[in-house]
């Protein structure tokens, strides 16, 4: 393990953000762990924070909201021009004015919207809503025996279901699809934010003259009465909340029902999946960034005021002080939602789509193998998620008919291939930019098929 002097006692600090560290993060917490409930990381270059890997000094600071904020802007380093502005953490860290980043009455006010919005779905819409991505998506790679269920469909179902859930239409749905890619995968994260935030923009100003029956017009109508700034910042954040995390739950609880090795064997249930993946391998493994408003201790170690202190729920969750206490294995017991006044407020609709993709597709594809052993699969790095990079997998091939069977829509044409004559044939010139149509992207095409 690759670690930073520090002072000559305690635990030297440990990067986060190498493939080191996304190999065995384990490692890591219990290195800390040996030398306290916390330690010090570096969770980008340049980027200092302490992490919490002790189960009950994380619920400490995540249920004592008076001595532990939220609010970014009390980072000492970054005011005083300690952290590089390009820094690729920056943007899950920052403050932003949404019920994330904010404490006291306007996190009150922020959340009641937020959660009040969140509990207008049922487990019934979910379910309806996922069905059709699912089969989608499946059948976009049925018919080849082979997928990378990372980047056919892990992926891409959250995006597609945050379109649905917010109400985006053909325009905004294909600019927002395309923006998330870019900023989770590091693709010009500030030119993908910017993008999104025009997107939201022009979402809250149609939902403001058109409202519907999304997310995004319950949060418009709520008595809260957020502005349009507030209302995009808030989407911000559930965008963030509802598609990397889901995307990591979903793979993970693939990986662990696949991996037919594993201690729990073939016939795991998916919802017994999703909790061990939750307790063993949470999809945001370190986040919940907080800055103490004073310096405080934290079990003999000592955490300067507005600083960034940084929970590892997969740290907290392996501590073995959990195990002896006889909760290691308890639902209750995993942080992997947070815990209180900023516990993950949409637990159950993540839930639901997970257990739904996740059916739809085993019941698709039944006899749906791994491609390589689980233990040559590569980890994306980056210190806040848990996420496989990749997750290759076979099956026995399939005619893409789902939506047309289920749904009763047309299935999409294949492209046919013309043999080409031996002589050179002319090629016309290629039309203006201005004359191309524009390429359609998933969400445009699914509604498309659709007819909505």
């Amino acid at each position: 393990m690759d670690v930073h002097d520090t002072a000559a006692t305690g635990a030297a600090r440990c990067p986060m953000y190498d493939d080191s560290f996304a190999a065995d993060p384990q490692k890591v917490y219990d290195y800390l762990r040996a030398h306290g409930p916390a330690g010090p990381v570096e969770l980008a270059p340049g980027v200092d924070a302490t992490l919490v890997v002790g189960h009950e000094t994380a619920l400490r600071v995540l249920q004592n909201p008076n001595l532990f904020a939220r609010d970014g802007r009390r980072w000492t380093a970054l005011n005083d021009g300690r952290v590089p502005l390009d820094s690729p953490v920056l943007p899950m860290m920052a403050y932003r004015p949404n019920c994330l980043f904010t404490d006291g009455a306007q996190h009150l006010r922020l959340r009641k919207a937020v959660t009040e919005s969140l509990d207008r779905l049922n487990v019934t819409r979910i379910r309806r809503d996922v069905e059709p991505i699912a089969a989608y998506l499946i059948d976009q790679f049925s018919e080849r025996g082979r997928a990378d269920l990372i980047n056919d469909y892990a992926k891409l179902l959250p995006m597609l279901m945050i379109n649905k859930l917010f109400g985006c239409p053909a325009s905004i749905g294909d600019r927002v699809t395309s923006a998330m890619a870019d900023m989770f995968d590091g693709k010009d994260a500030l030119k993908a934010s910017d993008e999104l935030t025009a997107c939201f923009m022009e979402l809250v100003s149609l939902k403001r003259r058109e409202p519907g029956d999304d997310i995004t017009s319950w949060l418009v109508q709520h008595p809260a009465g957020l502005s349009d700034e507030e209302l995009k910042d808030q989407l911000v954040m559930l965008i963030g909340a509802g598609v990397e995390p889901e995307r990591n739950l979903i793979a993970n609880a693939l990986l662990l029902l696949l991996d037919r090795d594993g201690e729990d064997g073939p016939s795991m249930q998916i919802e017994d999946a999703l909790d061990h993946v939750l307790l063993n391998n949470p999809p945001i493994a370190n986040y919940a960034t907080h800055f103490p408003l004073q310096d405080v201790d934290l079990g003999g170690v000592v955490v300067q005021a507005n600083s960034p202190l940084v929970i590892s729920f997969a740290g907290a969750n392996s501590d073995p002080a959990l195990a002896s206490s006889g909760q290691a294995h308890s639902r209750g017991a995993h942080l992997a939602w947070g815990a209180g006044p900023h516990a993950c407020p949409a637990k159950s609709p993540a839930q639901v789509i997970a257990v739904t993709a996740i059916e739809l597709i085993l019941n698709a594809l039944p006899d749906l193998v791994l491609s390589v052993p689980a233990q040559e699969l590569q980890w994306r790095p980056g210190p806040f998620h848990r996420a496989l990079a990749t997750l290759p997998v076979q099956f026995s091939p399939t005619p893409a008919t789902r939506m047309a069977s289920a749904y009763g829509v047309p299935t999409a044409p294949r492209p046919t291939v013309v043999q080409q004559p031996q002589q050179a044939a002319r090629v016309p010139a290629p039309a203006p930019a201005s004359q191309k149509p524009a390429k359609k992207g998933f969400w445009s095409s699914f509604l498309e098929i659709f007819r909505v």
